[in-house]
């Protein structure tokens, strides 16, 4: 099977899925929660191309998961710190199941560590799915100032997980304080640890991305079909010339973030990230706001469900760095 037919059949039980509103448990069985783990700790031994589709279609359904604190982050955490007895112990009860982590790395503009001398002090803010880990993963210095990666028990004494309020309610962001609280487990990053550690960050932009992605088409999509069906002056508002420019400037935007986002996972690096990100998320704002105009007054009420897909979108333009951050980190690039 080639891979354009494999990621189509993937996308298309990924849909049936999320048809459902699943849970953590049948993502687990489902495969996605390992899916780029290496088989020998249980998982799929995929790669990001095919985290991006599952990231993409839970963005097109906005459905409430745990994926990216759970899956994208939090074992993407693990499999870039060396291994060990307690890391590969960790990751194979995560991809299995047995257990769940989240990395306590804030999804905002700052990118502050923790600060790790025997005992754990610091703060991280908008932190994915937090609230549902067993487990979080802090990103450190140690005395030495060297970045490392500790583990802690969701209710160690001296740690605390605040819901955060914001405006997508498809989302759980959490703010994590420790004061000295007592790591169970440190582990060293494998190979230069910044650089380590912006590459998760970078992982978490594009999956983001993906998710915007999603949510364009989804909105799209949604558009064409109610323009179709609905009449005025006795033929569809499709047929009228305004609508149907509108809708084809809908297409182009999705288009251009398709192949952005598409390079970014396939090379994923300062450019191409910072390109995706700051584009395919403002694409999700501009065309699920246009889906709103041209549903009428009825894609401003509750009951056409466009303002779920506007609010996230609106949300994931903020996570893990702005459009106008990621420009900026684009600009300095090319100084």
């Amino acid at each position: 099977m080639s891979f354009p037919e494999l990621h189509a059949e993937l996308r298309s039980v990924a849909q049936d899925l999320l048809a459902k509103d699943p849970d953590w448990p049948l993502l687990v069985q489902a495969g996605w929660v390992g899916l780029d783990v290496p088989e020998e700790f249980g998982g799929s031994g995929a790669t990001l191309a095919e985290v991006a589709v599952i990231a993409e279609e839970i963005g097109r359904a906005a459905a409430t998961t745990s994926y990216l604190g759970g899956a994208v982050l939090g074992l993407g955490a693990l499999l870039a710190v060396q291994a060990g007895e307690l890391r590969d112990r960790l990751l194979r009860d995560v991809t299995a199941g047995a257990a769940r982590v989240a990395l306590a790395v804030s999804a905002g503009e700052s990118s502050q560590e923790f600060e790790f001398a025997g005992c754990v002090h610091g703060r991280a803010n908008f932190v994915p799915d937090a609230a549902v880990a067993q487990r979080l993963l802090l990103p450190a210095r140690n005395p030495d100032g060297e970045p490392v990666l500790v583990g802690v028990a969701s209710d160690a004494a001296g740690l605390r997980i605040e819901h955060q309020p914001v405006l997508d309610g498809t989302r759980e962001l959490s703010a994590v304080t420790a004061d000295g609280v007592e790591v169970a487990e440190v582990w060293r990053f494998d190979g230069d640890a910044r650089a380590r550690l912006q590459a998760l960050r970078d992982r978490a932009a594009v999956a983001v991305a993906c998710d915007s992605l999603g949510i364009a088409q989804a909105m799209l999509d949604a558009t064409v079909s109610y323009v179709g069906v609905r009449q005025q002056f006795g033929r569809p508002i499709g047929a009228f010339q305004a609508v149907k420019h509108a809708c084809a400037d809908m297409l182009v935007r999705i288009s251009v973030a398709r192949q952005l986002v598409t390079s970014a996972v396939s090379d994923p690096n300062a450019i191409t990230v910072a390109m995706a990100k700051a584009y395919a998320c403002d694409t999700a704002v501009e065309v699920a706001g246009k889906a709103m105009q041209l549903h009428g007054g009825i894609g401003y009420t509750w009951e056409s469900g466009v303002h779920v897909y506007l609010k996230r979108a609106a949300l994931n333009r903020s996570l893990f760095g702005s459009s106008a951050a990621h420009r900026a980190r684009l600009a300095e690039r090319y100084q």
